[in-house]
């Protein structure tokens, strides 16, 4: 049972189905891009824990895979005992779930490097918080997800506003905040960790990755890493899964800073940036990874085999129905290719589609990179 079907899950789906798995997609709405291809669907609120509980009961899965974190997380435990595996566990589905808790087992517990931080639970506790860790600063509600009521300081002026927006943006009734000091960082990547079963924790190639409004706009792998920071990242990866337990998957970000790298933060599934994948640039994508990780299948190896790109396609405004036009020009592009997801809704920045690009080992990721971001470009979003 896939709890979450976006795109992500789409990918992930179609994965499993390869390998003969039968798949329940759930997701808040009808037709989300997973429950095209899977075998049966619910259409529930996951934040509903009676509602999870129901079709947990009714269908009687094997595996629950949650694929977003605006899930009832603490019904996981409850599940666990039941004698169903959740993906990677119930433990790592609930610390990342909330920033507090995964902040503070990497900083206090596992002493990995990361920004310096303080919370508040009020306008009066940002205030003072602000003063600690200094302008500039972001600001970000402790359970959001894909940037929303993220925010950066930069005078004391913009304290009050940060405050509110994180309240817009915040999930559910929790209104804590974290501020967090901006680290001086020379670029950004994820480090996609693959826990196994049966098997040695592995590494992909390093995505680099650039953002807007908290959601990624373009990554490339490989990302260009000193190999001293490269080991650096991988053992800190290493623990923080090992501590969270479980098989599959892991978005490990960083900061990457000329005094060393810095934790950011972790999602327990395959990572928007990780869609690099689907241009061919490894054996495995990380959805066939997750879903062999998931199952207790080996991963003998993980190899990159080439250099690759994407670049997200947009809507820009609220509609239904979505068509495209475009695709005759950006498909005409060697090396390339684009997917649309399926989404039925349209609404500012939603993200619709992807175009891909690729070349050879050894060749320049920048080149690739800006060829994706021209595909991307040439692909418009119609909605009604």
């Amino acid at each position: 049972m896939l709890l979450g079907s976006g795109e992500l899950g789409k990918e992930f789906v179609i994965a499993l189905k390869r390998l003969g798995q039968y798949v329940i997609a759930v997701d808040s709405y009808n037709d989300a891009p997973a429950q095209q291809v899977a075998d049966q669907r619910e259409v529930i609120n996951m934040l509903d824990g009676a509602e999870l509980d129901r079709i947990i009961s009714k269908h009687k899965p094997d595996i629950v895979v949650p694929e977003i974190e605006a899930i009832r997380t603490e019904r996981f435990y409850d599940y666990e005992k039941q004698g169903i595996q959740v993906v990677p566990s119930a433990k790592a589905a609930n610390y990342t779930m909330n920033r507090k808790a995964i902040r503070d087992l990497a900083s206090k517990e596992l002493g990995l490097k990361t920004a310096k931080y303080e919370y508040a639970t009020n306008l009066e506790e940002l205030d003072a918080a602000v003063k600690i860790v200094g302008i500039p600063c972001v600001v970000k509600p402790l359970m959001s997800s894909s940037g929303k009521g993220q925010s950066v300081i930069k005078s004391e002026a913009d304290i009050q506003k940060a405050w509110e927006y994180a309240q817009a943006g915040k999930r559910g009734d929790y209104s804590e905040v974290i501020a967090e000091a901006f680290v001086k960082f020379n670029s950004e990547i994820t480090l996609l960790t693959v826990t196994q079963k049966n098997g040695p924790t592995l590494f992909c190639p390093p995505i680099g990755h650039r953002q807007e409004r908290g959601d990624y706009q373009e990554s490339w792998q490989p990302a260009a890493i000193k190999p001293e920071h490269l080991k650096e990242a991988q053992e800190m990866a290493a623990k923080v899964t090992a501590a969270l337990t479980g098989s599959g998957i892991w978005g490990v970000e960083y900061f990457l800073a000329d005094d060393g790298v810095y934790f950011s933060e972790l999602s327990p599934r395959p990572h928007d940036t990780g869609m690099v994948t689907l241009a061919g640039t490894q054996n495995f994508s990380e959805f066939e990874l997750h879903a062999r990780a998931v199952l207790g299948l080996p991963i003998s190896e993980i190899i990159l085999e080439r250099v690759g790109a994407s670049a997200v396609i947009l809507a820009n405004k609220e509609g239904a129905n979505p068509t495209y036009s475009g695709l005759e020009k950006a498909l005409n592009h060697t090396q390339s290719d684009i997917r649309i997801f399926g989404k039925p809704i349209t609404r500012p920045y939603r993200r619709m589609a992807v175009a891909l690009t690729y070349d050879n080992v050894g060749s320049d990721v920048n080149f690739v990179k800006e060829r994706a971001i021209a595909i991307a470009k040439e692909v418009v979003v119609h909605s009604n």
